[in-house]
């Protein structure tokens, strides 16, 4: 096999920019921002209690990255945090709860984003508009018309935008698409995405601050904390900027931290929360970079009667005009009940799957189907092949291919997907990101497409080119939302 290196990988694997248009070279003036090795980035973390924890640890132990700000709506966070970063950088950084205050920081090189998914878009753009690069998690947007803008910000602010994908950034994922585009599984024709992740009885709530009195049932889904909501708790939350370009609803606990996924006006349920990384794994593997033709979806809310409007059970379906498929599984209730569904791959000492090991699927990652074998991959970058009629055990990401290059995905600095980004900031060279916007906007694109066809219920017709539904303007409704007064999402010419 003849060595790729790592710029001409992107162009034909679809890492990194995917469109012609965002290949744009910045201008000479563009040049004079670029951030030289021994200069400090100075960043802020926007929104730190559950992901953006790990954006802040990881921004805090990079040399050369100063977490200035850490910013959230809940104040009853900044201690514990700040105590955090302290003890690994060993220094506090500025609290603040307004993000537009931290724009208008001209010392701010660049911003991490991980709110709420409704803020993922608004938050991103006013901070292109500030002339800040951004880390944002995934989904890249809530509605699909966000991330078309967010692309044009990227280009027409001059800023570098990263999405939080981190299979992007596994050697593993890269040398498993290696793999497929070396046609060892032969003709691709169909990828399977899996989030087999189960999930608890959220229940019900008032509206309203909790009792202090009031007994507290820990959150099944959420691995934090979460405190009574008490009015003496609530003084320290900014709940209307929570709320940001979300319609004006009294607070309930249910609606707000970490079960905010489970509503539709602020997240996308668990095929827009965790399924976003399989998404973007199977279109990655099969090669698309358009939408498909047609989508359906199917699934319900079972077993439990509780405030949550997504499905804890969905199955959608996508076919593109060149004829290949992606399937995407969501369950949330009773995924392994017999144990059926677990991986029995057994692997020796050096990497290789040992026999007696069987074929079955992951729990949570995806799947590919070729026309001469299949390959798991899990949401950990840990992939295996199969051939033949019995499933036979082919190369897996434990074993090293001599004729592979490997790829340089940090731009020379570590520290992974996080890595990737400073060092692309570092150099102002959008080329070097992993997951450029672009790509993070076209696998998000997949689960809220899923989503607008189960909430209508029926199967939906595609335009690819134009990236709009044909001859249905309900759905066409659906590419965005009403924005709450002064939260609008501005639309870039």
């Amino acid at each position: 096999m003849k060595k790729t290196n790592r710029r001409d990988f992107i162009k034909k694997s679809g890492i990194g920019l995917a469109g012609s248009a965002a290949l744009l070279s910045f201008s000479p003036k563009s040049y004079a921002r670029i951030i030289g090795a021994n200069d400090r980035i100075n960043i802020a973390v926007i929104g730190i209690r559950g992901r953006g924890g790990s954006h802040m640890r990881n921004f805090a132990n990079m040399e050369n990255v100063h977490v200035k700000y850490l910013v959230d709506i809940d104040e009853n966070l900044y201690k514990r945090r700040l105590d955090e970063v302290n003890e690994i950088a060993g220094y506090r950084p500025k609290t603040e709860w307004d993000m537009r205050k931290v724009f208008e920081d001209k010392d701010i090189d660049a911003v991490s984003v991980a709110t709420p998914n409704h803020w993922h878009a608004l938050a991103t753009v006013w901070a292109a508009q500030a002339g800040k690069h951004v880390y944002v998690e995934k989904p890249a947007m809530h509605e699909i018309w966000e991330g078309q803008q967010m692309v044009k910000a990227a280009l027409r602010y001059n800023v570098l935008i990263q999405v939080g994908f981190q299979n992007r950034s596994f050697d593993t994922t890269n040398r498993a698409i290696q793999f497929i585009r070396d046609g060892k599984l032969g003709e691709v024709y169909m990828a399977r995405g899996l989030c087999f992740k189960p999930r608890g009885d959220i229940g019900v709530y008032p509206d309203g601050p909790m009792r202090p009195d009031e007994k507290f049932k820990l959150n099944a889904e959420s691995s934090h904390y979460e405190p009574p909501y008490t009015e003496e708790y609530l003084r320290k939350v900014h709940y209307d900027m929570w709320l940001g370009p979300a319609p004006k609803k009294p607070f309930n606990r249910n609606r707000f931290h970490y079960n905010w996924h489970w509503f539709w006006d602020y997240g996308n349920g668990d095929t827009g929360n965790q399924g976003p990384h399989q998404f973007d794994v199977a279109r990655w593997a099969l090669g698309e970079e358009e939408m498909p033709e047609r989508v359906s979806s199917i699934g319900g809310m079972y077993k439990f009667k509780s405030m949550q409007q997504t499905p804890n059970v969905q199955t959608s379906l996508f076919h593109y005009r060149d004829g290949k498929i992606l399937e995407f599984g969501t369950r949330g209730l009773y995924t392994d009940p017999e144990g059926i569904l677990l991986p029995d791959i057994k692997l020796t000492s050096d990497g290789k799957i040992s026999k007696g090991s069987k074929a079955t699927p992951v729990k949570i990652g995806t799947i590919i189907l070729g026309t001469e074998g299949w390959m798991q991959i899990d949401s950990g970058g840990n992939w295996q092949t199969f051939f033949g009629r019995k499933n036979d055990p082919g190369p897996t990401s434990g074993e090293k291919d001599s004729s592979y290059n490997p790829m340089d995905l940090t731009g020379g600095g570590g520290g992974g997907h996080f890595g990737n980004f400073i060092n692309a900031v570092r150099n102002n060279d959008r080329t070097m990101l992993t997951c450029e916007v672009e790509t993070g906007y076209k696998s998000t694109v997949l689960p809220l497409l899923a989503n607008i066809s189960y909430r209508l219920g029926r199967e939906l017709h595609i335009d690819p080119d134009k990236e709009t539904f044909i001859n249905d303007p309900e759905a066409v409704k659906m590419l965005t939302r009403v924005y709450r007064q002064g939260y609008e999402v501005p639309a870039i010419g």
